[in-house]
């Protein structure tokens, strides 16, 4: 442990009365900071003379371009370029010092001289500052930092990824250096700006500690990164938001973004920085790219009109410039936000997620966020010395690259932290703590997750801490030397910013009991947020994980104990985290991997149901709780929980194994008539058919024919394709048919691309003409793709060039790539309501990006009304088009790439529809009616709860099932699947139709065909998981879910919406689902499920990626496969798991028309139409854990074949949609689920009236 004389704490230190001005002036206007440096002396045109000065006339380097010296030999040039941004109106200006440090003036032998370089400089700008400093405009010196030339996480030499030519000892020294000058000239904040190793920047905070323990007040910090390119990363790699995260233990007064990027290209980052940071923030762009001269051409009024916007959208707090700009930048930017407002900011983070109690936040490349209803993360286990054998030996005989592969594994088998211990007798622990650590930086697909440094000697921690620029993990501090060693390790670990795991470990010993876990925690949660200041999210207590099945019957209940000291941490420690290394509960049976598996399940499954937050694990040795034996998980059960005394000897009896198997089918082909035709005429029946079997050597029959091979493409194949595209227009041909035709066309396009590349470099004026390049993507958040992919292969049939980005595509990439590739057209696809939004963003960006296309829109959510109203008046350069399905998506194309007088006569007639439908939409606005809520409230549905006893369901918990395909396909229903390949009319009457019957029947076949080859196959999966939970009403519109029957702890509360429309009849109830649920005094209960039948979907589609119409089948199968899933185990929840209906016996027919008691809503849906609510039906339910189904940033679920909801057993619950709210619902509900009111809205917009 490190000694008592630790550096004290930083938020100790008295602010200086600048720092509280400083803070002050945030709040009430967004203050300027000053333009470049270099630029400007560039500009006087200054020879080696002038920066030798007489002092250094005999000095032995050249010093031209050292502009730093130029505070000690041009103090008069410095002075003028101060006055010059204080003129433009800069409220903090920087002193000459950004190559100011040891490092960076080695370069010209003048590192001696650094501290009196920062001290003049500081001297200089301070001296400057105070004459132009007012009461009504105070001026501030902000001291500049730079990176230095040197970076602590990269490696100089490719071929050597784990050395450094400079470590963080060497950087903390010449930062302290520097900022001891900055200081001692009178500097009012320390500026570490251009970041591009937050590991250098974290050395640069360390060392402003020293120096501002050494002032005996803190000077204040800004941390500005560097974004180096549209990755969107630092150069060592980490995200913007990773980078916040692993600089916020510096309490800065503003975390920043400057120099690489102009102000357009900074928009998004600087965009999320705001949303994210709790602190000010700060910019200072490039003016715009350097062009092919390096020279920086962007004008003052560009850049000006660029920051305005920024602080419109309210984004600023503190904005600069840096490469590039001049003082006409700063008079420009100073005189577009002089009355705009700042960015409202707090010391308590925000909503959206920095740093908030009980938000833990940790970085590798990328971030980690956990709060108390995450689901339960992995810490991979196996890099540890002394935790796994094989490791420890790779390390010891300096195989450090097949170590990097068992780091890795980890990683991919998902571990989201990975544990490093190097605790062995026989190795130099430091050395390979450090090595390992550098190697790791260098594999971006290893250090994307945070580190866990773990070592029972601090020396090695430090060390570790040393090389991790990233949030880190220390694991761990202790008692265990007294208070005084703890608050000394804990200090230490604030200062290099990282969280900390605390043992259950005091002066007299480990904790081995639940009375002694909790003591000693409770203990160090009080020293370390009362007397240390260590952010209680930062804490994460280890409560010893003991052996258990020893034999020693003082063992036997180490596991409950664990257990039940989590479950008190949890409810009684705000903020805390929980871990523990699991292997060692299971280490009795070493030897027998079947039987230890078997204990981290079950014991696991319980310690996260008690609340643990994270476990140090093999993430590729856990089994599933429910998947284990019924005999041997009772037999585990029994151990892990000391149900019985004999139960390590039963459970040795009955330890098994257990296999699968499967098998595979293939079809087979025949050969038909049509054979004999000439070569033109068969490629035009195989597309027209959709027949692939003979396509290939066909196309190479036709390439024979002719001189050039893309004369087969425009002629044979694009004639076939004509006709296909004929017969659809005419209704005459049906999409089905028309995505296998185009399957076949692209087999004969891919055999003939090798020969027309090889004729295109010797002749590369010959291409094809496509009718129009057009750009497809389902938007950021979305993973519904099926419609999108339909509607590129119908276009591609018509001669359409499709880029298809495919799913969750931000508005960034689709703009770039529609400029870079030059499109035609934006198609945008959608089909959760979040999307909506999303959209409305794109023809936002479009607009600003001054893009001159049409735009697009499409998607199960997507409406007329909405384009009209909401994306359309935001795109005004270009027409924006709502297309309902593919079949109208050629016409339209083709309208829009007419001529430009059939283009403009089209754009005026959907404009005027448009205009007419916004008229409509406002006239309904003005005309609608709502109750107040309280109105709405009290005519809720009128449930007599007392005579009326709500079944209880069999068991309480939450149960995985998987169900095989087969047993699923009885509850399809067929007519869902029909009309998403555009065939109306219900199953089975379709198969029957006039019109679509025989391209129906035939769809059906295939359809038929391939289900019963995905079964046969065995890799496309179904699983599922459910729950039940004791619940009451909670209020008027929400739920309270109970831990238990006692109803006196609260699991979670679920917020619902109620109409709020008035009933026509004055009878009807203003329904909400809380309606359903009885009152606190009457037992009664709620149940959630997800399933997904997706399970490896991705791979399977993969062997079909030239083959568009068996992919979307395959994706239609899933999504019908997933919704039977949900039918299926709603049947069983209501005959067996609930059992309120077990003598129901309602065929599929009955089943679709909802015949039976009882619902499950989903949420995103119309009763519950808000989408975050799954994240709590997630966490409840453990889903990703469980079932692999994923949440995006939007609340769709991955895979997309997949549903999730409640039930509700109550014989009067009903399906309903909640329609339009007012605006004292949506107060009620952003006060109910404690979220800003402009989060609120935008959940949920789609049921606003605005």
């Amino acid at each position: 442990m490190p000694g008592a004389k630790a550096t004290a704490n930083p938020p100790t230190r008295p602010l200086t009365a600048h720092t509280i001005q400083l803070q002050q002036l945030i709040q009430q206007r967004i203050l300027l900071l000053d333009g470049a440096y270099g630029t400007a002396f560039q500009g006087y045109k200054l020879e080696e003379s002038a920066y030798r000065g007489q002092r250094f006339a005999d000095h032995h380097l050249p010093l031209q371009g050292n502009h730093d010296i130029l505070c000690l030999t041009c103090p008069d040039i410095v002075e003028e370029v101060h006055r010059s941004y204080l003129e433009a109106g800069s409220d903090i200006i920087c002193t000459n010092t950004f190559n100011a440090t040891t490092i960076a003036q080695a370069d010209f032998g003048t590192e001696n001289i650094c501290f009196e370089i920062n001290q003049a400089a500081a001297q200089i700008a301070k001296s400057i500052a105070d004459q132009y400093h007012t009461d009504d405009k105070p001026r501030f010196v902000a001291g500049s930092v730079g990176p230095t030339n040197r970076t602590a996480s990269l490696s100089p030499d490719v071929n050597q990824p784990g050395y450094r030519n400079i470590c963080f000892d060497e950087l903390v020294e010449t930062y302290t250096e520097a900022m001891r000058g900055l200081a001692a000239g009178g500097a009012d904040i320390f500026l570490i700006e251009t970041v591009f190793d937050t590991l250098n920047a974290k050395a640069a905070i360390y060392a402003a500690n020293l120096v501002n323990a050494e002032l005996g007040e803190a000077l204040p910090l800004i941390v500005s990164g560097t974004i180096t390119d549209a990755s969107g990363r630092t150069l060592s790699g980490q995200t913007c938001e990773a980078f916040l995260y692993s600089v916020e233990h510096a309490k800065p007064l503003a975390v920043g973004l400057n120099c690489a990027l102009g102000a357009d290209q900074l928009r998004p980052y600087v965009a999320e920085l705001s949303k994210l940071c709790s602190s000010a923030v700060s910019v200072h762009p490039n003016a715009g790219l350097p062009d092919a001269f390096g020279e920086y051409t962007q004008t003052a009024e560009e850049m000006a009109d660029i920051v305005r916007e920024y602080a419109e959208s309210g984004w600023l707090n503190i904005i600069g410039g840096c490469c590039g700009t001049t003082p006409e930048h700063i008079s420009a930017i100073a005189e577009v936000i002089a009355h705009l407002p700042p960015r409202e900011c707090s010391e308590t983070p925000s909503a959206q997620g920095a740093s908030a109690s009980g938000v833990l936040k940790l970085a590798g490349l990328e971030p980690l966020k956990l709060q108390r209803d995450s689901l339960f993360v992995n810490v991979g286990e196996r890099t540890n010395v002394t935790g796994s054998a094989r490791f420890a030996r790779l390390i010891r005989e300096n195989k450090y690259d097949e170590a990097l592969k068992v780091a890795r594994q980890q990683v991919e088998n998902g571990a989201q932290i990975i544990d490093i211990n190097m605790d062995e007798g026989m190795l130099d622990g430091e050395q390979a703590m450090v090595h390992f650590l550098n190697l790791i930086a260098s594999e971006p697909d290893i250090s994307r997750v945070p580190i866990m440094l773990d070592s029972s000697k601090w020396d090695i921690i430090e060390a570790g801490l040393k090389c991790v620029q990233g949030k880190a993990i220390v694991n761990s501090i202790s008692l265990k030397e007294g208070e005084q060693a703890f608050i000394a390790a804990a200090t230490k670990c604030l200062e290099y910013g990282a969280a900390m795991v605390v043992m259950a470990f005091d002066e007299e010993g480990q904790a081995d009991s639940q009375a002694r876990k909790i003591e000693i925690c409770d203990r160090s949660y009080r020293i370390l947020t009362e007397h240390v200041g260590v952010p209680n999210e930062d804490i994460i207590f280890d409560a010893n994980i003991f052996a258990i099945g020893t034999g020693i019957d003082e063992h036997r209940n180490y596991a409950v104990d664990f257990i039940e000291a989590v479950r008190w941490i949890h409810q009684n420690l705000p903020g805390a985290s929980t871990s523990g290394g699991l292997s060692n509960v299971s280490f009795a049976f070493r030897g027998n991997n079947l039987i230890r598996e078997a204990i981290h399940t079950v014991f696991l499954y319980h310690a996260v149901q008690a609340g643990l937050t994270m476990g140090i694990v093999n993430a590729g040795q856990l089994g599933i709780y429910e998947e284990l034996p019924g005999d041997l998980r009772e037999a585990v059960e029994d151990l892990v929980l000391n149900r019985r005394e004999d139960a390590t000897e039963r459970l040795l009896e009955i330890a098994q194994n257990l296999v699968d198997t499967s098998d595979n089918k293939a079809g087979e082909q025949t050969q038909e008539a049509w054979r004999e035709l000439d070569v033109h005429a068969r490629l035009s029946h195989a597309l027209v058919k959709g027949i692939g079997d003979f396509v290939v050597a066909d196309t190479e029959e036709a390439r024979q024919l002719v001189t050039h091979p893309l004369e087969v493409i425009e002629g044979p194949l694009m004639d076939g394709m004509g006709v296909v595209g004929d017969l659809f227009g005419s209704g005459k041909m049906f999409l089905p048919q028309v995505v296998k035709s185009a399957r076949v066309m692209k087999q004969a396009v891919n055999h003939l691309v090798p020969f027309i590349e090889e004729e295109k470099q010797r002749n590369p004026d010959r291409e094809r003409s496509a009718k129009g390049k057009i750009v497809l993507a389902t938007v950021k958040g979305d993973v519904h793709d099926i419609g999108k992919n339909i509607v590129g292969v119908v276009l591609q049939c018509n001669n359409y060039e499709v880029i298809d980005l495919g799913v969750m595509v931000p508005a960034e990439k689709i703009i770039e790539t529609a400029i870079e590739c030059d499109a035609n057209v934006i198609g945008l696809s959608g089909l959760i309501t979040p999307s909506l939004d999303e959209m409305v963003h794109i023809a936002q960006e479009m607009q600003r990006r001054s893009l001159d296309i049409p735009l697009l829109i499409g998607g199960a959510t997507t409406s007329k009304a909405h384009t009209a109203a909401k994306i359309a008046p935001e795109y005004e350069n270009r027409a924006t088009v709502y297309v309902p399905d593919a079949s109208r998506a050629v016409n339209v194309a083709a309208s829009l790439l007419a001529n430009e007088a059939l283009y403009q006569n089209y754009a005026k007639e959907i404009r005027e529809e448009y205009a007419l439908i916004r008229n409509r939409v406002e006239a309904r606005r003005e005309k609608r009616a709502f109750l107040a809520l309280s109105d709405a409230q009290a005519n809720a549905a009128p449930l007599d709860w007392s005579d009326y006893q709500p079944p209880a369901p069999a068991e309480l918990g939450v149960y995985t099932i998987k169900p095989s395909l087969a047993e699923l396909t009885p509850y399809i229903d067929w007519t869902p699947f029909f009309m998403t390949w555009e065939l109306a009319g219900r199953y089975p009457a379709v198969l029957e139709d006039e019109v679509v019957g025989e391209a129906a029947t035939q769809l059906f076949a295939d359809a038929k065909s391939r289900l019963q080859w995905l079964i046969d196959d065995g890799r496309l999966a179904a699983v599922g998981v459910y729950g039940f939970w004791p619940a009451n009403r909670s209020g008027s519109d929400d739920i309270a879910l109970f831990t238990d029957e006692s109803r006196t702890q609260t699991l979670a509360h679920l917020h619902h919406l109620r109409q709020q429309a008035p009933k026509p009849d004055d009878l009807s109830p203003n329904y909400c689902l809380a309606d359903f649920i009885a009152p606190l005094g009457t037992a009664d209960y709620l149940g959630g499920f997800a399933v997904t039948a997706g399970q490896n979907i991705e791979g399977i589609l993969a062997e079909f990626a030239e083959d568009d119409y068996t992919q979307i089948m395959i994706k239609a199968l899933a999504d019908r496969l997933a919704e039977a899933f949900a039918e299926y185990l709603h049947a069983k929840v209501r005959q067996h798991y609930w059992g309120y209906a077990t003598a129901e016996n309602l065929d599929s027919e009955a089943l679709i028309k909802e015949r039976y008691r009882g619902i499950r809503p989903a949420p995103g849906y119309p009763a519950c139409p808000e989408h975050s609510e799954k994240e709590t039906l997630f966490r409840l339910l453990d889903t990703t854990a469980k079932t692999s189904i994923a949440l995006t940033e939007s609340y769709a679920m991955m895979p997309a074949a997949a549903v999730s909801g409640w039930y509700f057993s109550h014989p009067e619950s009903r399906y309903f949609g909640v329609g339009k709210i007012d605006e004292d619902q949506l107060k009620s509900y952003a006060d109910r689920k404690q979220l800003p009111l402009n989060n609120a809205r935008r959940l949920l917009t789609p049921n606003l009236t605005d």
